[in-house]
């Protein structure tokens, strides 16, 4: 009798990615402000502003 295995290795494969999706969620969550702040400064320097730092991390501004 032969066993198919490829129905659990297909939930093996969904289950990792739905681990690494909620990783990936839960880190641009948490850096979210610090990674807007960053692409911030660098189009301040394109449009020759001076950024400005906000009061929480991704309210940066140009000025």
């Amino acid at each position: 009798m032969k066993i198919n295995n490829k129905g659990q290795a297909l939930v093996e494969y969904i289950l990792i990615i739905a681990v690494i999706s909620v990783i990936v969620v839960s880190l641009v969550k948490l850096l979210g402000g610090y990674l807007q702040d960053a692409i911030t400064k660098s189009s301040c320097g394109v449009m020759d502003k001076t950024y400005v730092e906000g009061a929480k991390p991704g309210e940066g501004t140009c000025r």
